[in-house]
């Protein structure tokens, strides 16, 4: 198998071979200042199932120098390959393997990454090896169920710290020794290194637990390092996990590290999380940035005991690992005493749910329950099936099932598996035994088949308004053309919210029934035959089930005039996302969405809310209204955010929001000079603080426009000369209107593979501008040319920044897909990059339908 993939099949064959005992891992990361490679020595011992047998073990490294095996030294160049050392003549019984080799520090984000903070000059480390790169910093077997032990041994700078799995120790002559760790996988071992700047505490449990806790950040950010705030949403995770899961915390110590340059929110590694540090705020943020940062911190803590300690067999059970960690985290925000975000569900409809929805409806969409055949199949699976819409699945099983019941059987699965390695099956027949209900018909319909269910109400009233018969239709749209599967209708636990207007103006709730819809495409509801027909009835009230729901005409009607006077945010949300929804699918046109948030956005209390639907109108109005009309949806849009801006309270999270909407479309001279005038204190909104991050969101517009250049750009980063600078800096060179400045970018990133991930990532951000179109057409025909070649030459993570965020999204017309579909039929893409094009036309095509529907 060449390259760097590990299919299914051969991992059921290691693994049917051997049992890993444990590994000892020796680096000299002494020279990490200067960077290059380092040495990395790496003695397994493993037992074989027979005499004789051959495998092989992982590794991607620039050189091999020895590989000893059982004390016979190897021809290195006749075993190592592409990512592979071949094993041959294994013994029965215990082996012994040595391998030194010298591998690289990297800047994508993957294996070791390095960075150099340009503040302190001084180079920060930290390992990311999810999914398969373990295997860059260590020979290993690199699949998660050939679990181990870990020792490393580590040599550093002077006056560095070495944070791991195991407890810190005290270093001698530069050299850290840790303790081994206890059976875990490969991807969840880590090593952070560098001069980082730390804070501790302890967590203090029942019966005399204590678990010491770390944060370590870059010293350049310590000065707006919240340590108290993280420490608190960690302890009442740690409170509400060990209750719920019924099993005391399976590590030493736990460390959270806000790392550079990360590409995901963070990672589980076990004691010691890893988490980008855009979330250490080094400005104002709204209190929806806190609750976002929250949630990611008990997302990992979650994962401490599902998916380190209780671990799956092989990636098609990824969704499970992610679906229960973010189901847990947000219904801890949801029900732990004291929590700062019991409205967290609002959250999770209004953003996780909405995600799914939007995933669900690809040519890509799948079951839950993924096929993943190899490595190059899970890389792209991280998406809005694998953690939204399965844990969408997981509440609706704990509505089915009962809460109680549910963790019940999870804390069963803990104590039956702990250290192991599980399948799906393994849960769900814990949470059989609990609950009494069969799942099997229930896991069937909900995680081995694709595509999303449309609820709708069917009401018939009398004279008098009194309903007489009311009844839930259920659909099961057609799957996306290429997708696999069949449309299929499901059992939904749901309630159904009758509700009316108080004497205040509220809508408030007066009724709620909780019933199973059937796997029919009518279920009758007898319960409401009688009641009175109130102003707004509301399917999946509460959240309930995953299904996309519907108004009634009367409902419907209503809600447009008094969306915003719901008491509670979370039906709310259920509304606004339906809105959404139809805006997506062409049921609801852009003019009449963008009326519709102009008339209840400013009774709209959540910010979390707020901020997802400036993000949703900018993105109707640049892609979804009718060519014709767009400038006026833009103008209206953007003279909305202004009266906003100015109305809302000084100082509040939705003034800031407000500003953020307006610097991002401000267009006519008067809004960009005021923009400038903000910037430079001539002007002011009071209780607006234009600090770092603020700034940068005027720069970049005004970058985009063409009203800054390089002078004023630069002038810029002098004020602001750190990692983030640097960042905000590439977005708004590439942001400018200017053929020179767009083939700059194009080039940093298309022809040259020396930017780092970040910065990569910042400058793909700047080029791709909605209002510059015409000047971006020309790389249509250029991103179709070199995507195939990025593809097969850069790392994964670089290689889908490219692939995703340079494909001509914008550029909203037949041409571009008929480009797309020759690129397709013609360049014989892998499966991974022919998903994510196929993905991006798919968006191009519900483009054209919407604003076929607003025209």
């Amino acid at each position: 198998m060449p390259g760097t993939n590990l299919t299914r099949e051969e991992a059921q064959q290691r693994a049917k071979l051997l049992d890993v005992e444990s590994y000892e891992i020796d680096l000299d990361l002494s020279g990490a200042q200067e960077g290059g490679t380092y040495r990395s020595v790496t003695s397994v011992r493993f037992e074989s199932a027979e005499a004789g047998a051959h495998t092989f073990i992982d590794l991607v490294a620039p050189a091999v120098h020895e590989v000893v095996l059982n004390g016979h030294s190897l021809d290195v160049a006749a075993v190592f390959r592409d990512s592979r050392i071949e094993l041959k003549h294994l013994q029965a019984g215990p082996n012994e393997l040595r391998v030194v080799a010298d591998c690289a520090y990297t800047n994508t984000g993957e294996g070791l990454h390095r960075f150099v903070d340009p503040v302190d000059q001084q180079a920060y480390l930290y390992t990311q090896f999810e999914v398969p790169d373990a295997r860059r910093v260590f020979a290993s077997f690199e699949q998660p169920d050939l679990k181990a032990t870990f020792q490393f041994t580590v040599k550093a700078p002077t006056g560095w710290t070495v944070i791991s799995n195991s407890p810190t120790p005290e270093p001698k002559d530069d050299v850290w020794r840790f303790e081994a760790t206890p059976r875990i996988s490969t991807y969840i071992t880590a090593l952070i290194v560098g001069p980082y700047h730390s804070v501790h505490s302890s967590y203090e449990g029942a019966d005399g637990q204590s678990v010491p806790l770390g944060i370590y950040c870059r010293p350049s950010l310590a000065e707006f390092l919240d340590s108290d705030a993280i420490f608190e949403v960690t302890r009442q995770g740690f409170d509400w996990f060990q209750e719920k899961f019924d099993y005391a915390y399976p590590f030493a110590k736990y460390d959270q590290l806000f790392v550079p340059e990360f590409n995901a929110g963070a990672m589980e590694n076990a004691g010691a999380v890893t988490i980008r540090d855009q979330y250490v705020f080094r400005s104002k943020v709204t209190d929806a940035a806190y609750e976002v940062r929250a949630e990611t911190i008990l997302h990992e803590l979650a994962h401490m005991w599902f998916g380190d300690l209780v671990t799956m067999e092989w990636w098609n059970d990824l969704w499970l690992n992610e679906s229960f960690a973010t189901y847990t985290s947000i219904a801890c925000q949801a029900y732990a005493p004291g929590s700062r975000w019991p409205h967290s569900w609002t959250t999770f409809a209004n953003s996780m749910k909405t995600w799914a929805y939007r995933q669900d409806q690809l040519p890509s969409t799948h079951p839950i329950m993924a096929e993943i055949r190899d490595l190059d199949d899970v890389l792209v699976n991280f998406d809005g099936i694998t953690y939204a819409k399965g844990a969408s699945v997981l509440k609706q099983l704990v509505a089915y099932v009962g809460m109680d019941e549910f963790f019940q059987g999870v804390q069963a699965y803990f104590k039956r598996h702990a250290y192991g390695n599980t399948r799906l099956s393994d849960l769900l027949g814990a949470l059989e035994e609990t609950s009494g209900r069969d799942l099997t018909a229930w896991a069937k319909a909900w995680l081995q088949t694709a595509g999303i269910n449309v609820l709708r109400p069917e009401i018939e009233t009398d004279a008098d308004g009194v309903i007489t018969s009311f009844a839930i239709r259920q659909e099961a749209p057609a799957l996306p053309a290429g997708a696999k599967g069949e449309p299929t209708l499901r059992p939904h636990r749901i309630a159904i919210g009758l509700y009316d207007l108080d004497t205040a103006g509220k809508l408030v709730r007066v009724d709620r029934i909780e019933l199973d819809v059937t796997a029919t495409e009518l279920t009758q509801v007898p319960q409401l035959a009688g009641k009175r027909r109130p102003a707004v009835i509301l399917l999946n009230d509460d959240d309930l089930s995953y299904a996309k729901v519907r108004l009634d005409e009367e409902s419907l009607a209503f809600v447009t005039e008094h969306l915003g006077d719901f008491e509670s945010s979370l039906p709310r949300a259920l509304c606004w996302a339906s809105a959404w929804d139809m805006t997506r699918d062409a049921e609801l046109p852009t003019s009449a969405y963008l009326e519709l948030v102009l008339s209840g956005i400013g009774k709209e209390t959540d910010i979390g809310v707020v901020q997802s639907l400036h993000r949703q109108v900018k993105l109707a109005v640049d892609l979804y209204a009718a060519p014709v009309g767009r400038d006026a949806a833009l103008a209206t849009w953007t003279e909305a955010t202004l009266a906003h801006l100015r109305a809302a309270e000084a100082g509040s999270d939705h003034q800031l929001a407000w500003a953020r909407a307006f610097a991002a479309t401000a267009r006519t001279p008067e809004q960009l000079d005021l923009l400038e005038a903000l910037l430079e204190g001539t002007q002011t909104v009071e209780g607006l603080a234009v600090d770092t991050e603020l700034r940068w969101a005027f720069v970049e517009r005004l970058a985009a426009v063409g009203r800054y250049d390089e002078a004023e750009i630069a002038s810029e980063y002098e004020r602001d000369r750190t990692a983030a600078g640097e960042r905000h800096a590439a977005t708004a060179r590439a942001a400018r209107p200017t053929a020179e400045a767009k083939a700059e970018a194009w080039a940093s990133v298309v022809e040259s593979d020396k930017l780092p991930n970040a910065v990569q990532e910042a400058v793909i951000a700047g080029f791709v501008q909605t209002d510059q179109r015409d000047l971006l057409a020309p790389y249509t025909e250029k991103y179709f040319a070199a995507v195939k070649g990025v593809w097969e030459s850069r790392s994964h993570e670089m290689a889908q920044q490219v692939a995703v965020g340079l494909y001509p999204a914008i550029q909203v017309s037949q041409p571009t897909l008929d480009a797309t579909d020759a690129w397709l039929t013609t360049a014989e893409p892998n499966a991974a990059l022919r998903r994510l094009v196929s993905e991006s036309r798919a968006g191009v095509e519900r483009a054209l339908r919407a604003q076929a529907a607003d025209a």
